[in-house]
């Protein structure tokens, strides 16, 4: 494995050197999101394994080429989750799942991939081998460059080890289904969401609301019984997030634009042309529509939030919402200075970094 860092290293240095782009890839199951794909491959695939996992303390440290079905697989076997439920869309690593910082419907009520990065040990643009946080949430001190890494789709650095947080599984699950309005619905979750209800998942479309409890058994059985509603059965339920998770749902089906707004939870109902699925208590709005741009960022906008061109097959409009100058120049600041040959990723995340 040390060879494999050398070489890594070796390879950013001749591209820093020559100013020529490199496409850090690790499972590829991401290509589709973000901007363009500009580079030679940096593959990260055989960079792989589990190097320590402390299932006593509720940690995991894995290096970024790992699938994650492995590292999933391993902490099953003590009972325990990745509480963010990344999307594996095909073959994912560790690596890329960090890099991406999607979560699943869990996010609302466990906290998103950001929140369970204790450490990282990356590499930079001019292959400096670097370590950042820890592996207790007490070592975390200074500049938070763990979580700066999460999310940032490769455009600062290599992400070569990660330190997660894990959490045990729930005892119990149960999914429950109402037949509903878009306006009551969000009524309903925003109202949910102030009491001490042990809601994991929410999600609505096509007049349906879906709600996951998860918790101890006595208390998922009570508030079944006290929500109402239809019960889903455990298999039925567990495939429904699971499609809403891999975005295997038929919502997501068809060829129209993708676009991922998350707004404020409170939001009404949004006119915007096209269908909608809503998850995390009514702050993701996913909506495929052919409308402009624009209209769905203005939209967003005025809702306290922003959106994103989850995929598309054209992106000419851009896929993350402009930056204000404010951010902009920090956003710059942070690529000169992990990149300064601005050799990773190029373009995938703004069209001028």
């Amino acid at each position: 494995m040390q060879e494999l860092i050398q070489q890594f290293s070796e390879t950013i240095r001749n591209a820093a050197e020559k100013k020529a782009a490199l496409r850090i890839r690790g499972g590829g199951s991401k290509d589709f999101y973000g901007g363009e794909l500009n580079g030679a491959i940096l593959d990260t695939k055989p960079y792989s394994g589990i190097i320590d996992y402390e299932c006593s303390e509720l940690v995991m440290t894995a290096r970024a080429g790992t699938p994650l079905v492995e590292i999933e697989a391993a902490i099953k076997e003590h009972g325990q989750m990745l509480a963010f439920e990344p999307p594996h869309f095909g073959g994912a690593t560790l690596g890329g799942c960090i890099a991406a910082g999607l979560s699943g419907p869990r996010r609302a009520a466990a906290g998103s991939t950001r929140d369970f990065v204790l450490g990282v040990r990356m590499m930079d643009g001019r292959g400096n081998d670097l370590r950042f946080g820890g592996r207790v949430m007490k070592n975390v001190a200074g500049y938070d460059v763990s979580r700066l890494m999460t999310g940032s789709l490769g455009t600062l650095g290599l992400i070569l080890e990660v330190s997660l947080k894990v959490l045990p599984l729930p005892p119990a699950e149960s999914t429950l289904r109402f037949e509903q309005t878009e306006e009551k619905a969000i009524e309903m979750l925003n109202q949910w969401a102030g009491q001490p209800l042990p809601i994991s998942a929410s999600a609505y479309s096509g007049g349906k609301l879906s709600v996951r409890l998860s918790g101890a058994i006595s208390a998922v059985e009570a508030m079944s019984r006290k929500l109402g509603g239809e019960r889903i059965g455990d298999e039925q339920g567990a495939g429904f997030w699971n499609g809403v998770r891999e975005q295997t749902d038929p919502f997501f089906s068809g060829a129209a634009p993708l676009w991922r707004l998350s707004i404020k939870s409170t939001t009404p109902p949004l006119k915007l042309p096209g269908h909608q699925l809503i998850e995390w208590g009514g702050s993701l709005r996913w909506l495929k529509s052919d409308a402009n741009a624009k209209t769905i960022r203005d939209a967003a906008t005025a809702a306290g939030g922003h959106a994103i061109l989850f995929r598309a097959s054209d992106k000419s409009v851009g896929v993350f919402q402009p930056l204000p100058p404010a951010l902009l120049k920090i956003h710059r600041r942070l690529k000169e200075n992990f990149d300064p040959a601005a050799i990773f990723n190029r373009g995938r995340m703004y069209p001028q970094f």
